[in-house]
């Protein structure tokens, strides 16, 4: 995405009817951390209501939400006055991807600078219809006012003077100090609940156009493979069917895969056809691969050692005695309650879309590659997404579309994954294995830690695939001090994508419960161990110790940490850092003799800076950990002959409701700028489940779903 000059400059221009556009533009810094252009636009008409884009991807993290109420907050408007609009993928609004909890801190400044402008040039105006210095006019509540002699406009009525102002230096505006913040940090609920209930067609499935074709597309079942022969003409024959055809696509895991796509009057008419396909299918060399061949590699290799060397610090020594443990957790798949759908038109020599996607800017380049269009001849309407956990990050459904409404050119269509299809088809949360070693010293803390982590590339043995690797300076890495980390990739045909809070959602579990191991072993509390292991310093290279423990102690303190509990009930703690924020939780469970596992209450204890919104706040600490329990307690994917077994929620189950246990956050306010909440609670839940798993029975879960583990206990 180009980008601008870092002082960034900001463009007015005056609109019919009245009223004024400011949108921005900046170059980010050179980091990950702020790398983004320009990022918002507001509209004030000559009623006073104030339009706001949203200019990133809504999957129910509430970002359409959040992100106007920073520019509302520095604009000085009555939230009720604003208007929210979902924004296309456009360059003018800069990064528009949706993914590793990084809406809120890539935008958090730019979005409040970018109120503040307008509200100046609002002022500004003012004044000088009043000529008298801008000092002595203020912005309060969708109103200029003259303290002086009483006189006050409105925000409507300065709208066309203030588009002639000077654009005052985004540096120089005055941002309001946040112990005067109105509308940042209260309750807002979201924009589009009201739809949401009344069933409007806010999510990509529900988008219809004038003269639309419905259409679905069958891939082989092992990943890659290609269309040897099929029964077309057969099917084309079938009612409502217009058109079936074969899509050459390529050998690319992560382009345009091969298939078969049916054009049909209707989704139910397509499915149908789709289901009637007799397809001969060439799996090249990939139909062998399984989950059971895995397991065996993995076990092979921890067994022989030989990984490669991440880390390698001090002489970690074990004694006959130490723990030597493995855990291991399987492939996820993302499960969106919305499947994969996108509809399109080929027209023109060019493509629309409305698409739930995560990543627009890549669709895009992805689009405009393939089909050889350039880029400004892709034009991406963003709808809700019904569930997107970084699956809507890969743009595959996109490039079947763009297919079919190529080969339609000229009629919309909408293509419609099956349910069947999302866990046939997906990017996958990669699974793991960890062969740990530790030891613990006289003191009871942890004198040495070894790691042989075994993890998969795709069609590499040598580089992991997307979320599968580990950084050398993971925890506890730096906290103890004869450590050692060594990393084997196994070779795969799987496609491995990001899965909410990637990478540190497999991770987790398994560290967090070996340290758990540790503690009992150490004869120590689990939280007090924990709190030792962490240490006395602030900070740690980027690690905030201090905001940590901060988070465990909140936790601990609103779950009723160290009161007895009776037999079969057990509390668990874990914490973990994750895309920027430092999250603890624990859970308390009741497992029966028998083994039947009821997960009580979970509570968790989150500092990931000011929250803006305490509404979606909550909503998405709750969110993470009932996400994070079920995946940890029923899930996982299995490979057999080089495909995926699981084909629906029967074998790929979800938490249902009368397993659902209570929850509760308390948050940890620290002077630093917010960070993105979708994910830090995620990781912890399920380490602190298993370790109260433990508490309860003397029983540990080194492997997931639980759901395969005997929990059972005398």
């Amino acid at each position: 995405m180009n980008t601008l000059d870092r002082r960034g400059f900001f463009k007015v221009s005056t609109l019919a009817g009245g009223g004024f556009l400011l949108a921005s533009w900046s170059r980010a810094a050179e980091s990950d951390d702020a790398a983004f252009s320009p990022n918002a636009f507001v509209r004030i008409a000559p009623d006073g209501t104030v339009t706001i884009m949203a200019h990133k991807p809504e999957i129910g993290q509430g970002v359409k939400t959040t992100l106007p109420m920073i520019v509302a907050e520095e604009l000085q408007v009555p939230w009720e006055n604003v208007t929210v609009e979902q924004a296309s993928i456009d360059p003018v609004f800069g990064g528009q991807t949706a993914g590793g909890s990084t809406s809120v801190p890539s935008s958090y400044d730019r979005l409040r600078r970018l109120g503040a402008v307008a509200k100046t040039m609002l002022v500004n105006a003012a004044a000088a219809e009043w000529q008298v210095p801008a000092e002595e006019c203020a912005a309060v509540s969708g109103e200029v006012v003259h303290k002086a002699s009483g006189r006050k406009v409105s925000y409507g009525k300065l709208a066309t003077a203030a588009a002639k102002q000077a654009v005052p230096d985004e540096k120089s505006v005055k941002l309001k100090d946040p112990k005067d913040f109105k509308i940042l940090g209260k309750r807002i609920g979201g924009v589009d609940n009201r739809g949401i209930v009344t069933g409007a067609p806010l999510f990509g499935i529900d988008q219809t156009l004038p003269g639309m074709r419905y259409a679905c597309y069958l891939r082989c079942p092992v990943f890659g493979g290609k269309v040897a022969k099929a029964n077309l003409d057969k099917v084309r024959a079938m009612p409502g069917v217009s058109d079936v055809f074969v899509v050459d696509g390529s050998d690319d895991l992560y382009g345009q895969m091969p298939g078969v796509a049916v054009v049909a009057d209707s989704t139910w008419r397509a499915m149908k056809a789709q289901a009637a396909l007799e397809v001969e299918w060439d799996h090249g060399k990939h139909g062998a691969e399984s989950s059971a061949r895995h397991e065996e590699n993995a076990a092979a290799a921890m067994k022989s050692g030989g990984g490669e060397v991440l880390r390698d610090e001090g002489k970690p020594e074990f004694a006959e005695d130490a723990l030597d443990v493995v855990y291991q957790y399987p492939h996820l798949a993302h499960n969106t309650l919305e499947p994969m759908n996108c509809t399109g038109v080929f027209r023109d020599g060019g493509f629309e879309f409305w698409a739930p996607t995560q990543n627009g800017g890549s669709a895009v380049d992805g689009i405009s590659r393939t089909f050889k269009v350039p880029k400004e001849k892709v034009k991406i309407h963003m709808t809700r997404i019904g569930g997107g956990f970084g699956r809507r990050l890969m743009t595959d459904y996109m490039l079947e579309c763009a297919a079919i409404a190529k080969h339609l050119d000229g009629t919309p269509v909408k293509l419609t994954w099956t349910r069947e299809q999302d866990p046939h088809h997906d990017f996958y949360r990669p699974g793991g294995w960890h062969r740990f070693r530790g030891a613990v010293d006289e003191n009871g803390r942890i004198s040495a830690w070894a790691d042989h982590f075994v993890t998969f590339g795709v069609r590499s043995d040598r580089r992991p695939g997307n979320g599968a690797g580990i950084h050398p300076r993971e925890f506890p890495a730096e906290f103890v001090p004869n450590f050692r980390l060594e990393q084997t990739v196994l070779e795969s045909n799987v496609p491995l994508g990001w899965w909410r809070a990637p990478g540190s959602c497999a991770l987790a579990f398994a560290i967090q419960g070996f340290i758990d191991e540790l503690a009992h072993k150490a004869g120590k509390d689990p939280l007090e161990f924990k709190l030792a292991l962490l240490g006395g310093r602030d900070r740690v290279g980027d690690y905030h110790v201090s905001r940590m423990k901060g988070a465990l102690k909140a936790a601990a303190e609103k779950s009723g940490w160290g009161e007895k509990l009776p037999e079969g009930r057990g509390r668990g703690i874990a914490f973990h850092y994750s895309h920027r924020g430092y999250a603890a939780v624990v859970a308390e469970v009741t497992v029966s003799k028998q083994g039947r596992l009821k997960v009580d209450k979970l509570t968790a204890g989150v500092d990931v800076g000011p929250v803006l919104n305490l509404s979606g706040a909550e909503n998405q600490v709750h969110g993470s950990m009932i996400d994070g329990l079920s995946a940890a307690w029923f899930q996982e994917i299995e490979i057999v002959d080089g495909a995926v077994r699981n084909t629906n929620f029967a074998d790929y189950p979800v938490l249902m409701i009368p397993d659902a246990p209570a929850v509760d956050v308390v948050f940890v306010d620290s002077d630093v700028p917010p960070t993105g909440l979708g994910e830090p609670a995620l990781p912890p839940t399920a380490p602190a489940v298993c370790n109260a798993i433990f508490a309860a029975t003397g029983k540990r879960v080194r492997k997931l779903p639980i759901r395969r583990n005997d929990l059972a206990w005398g």
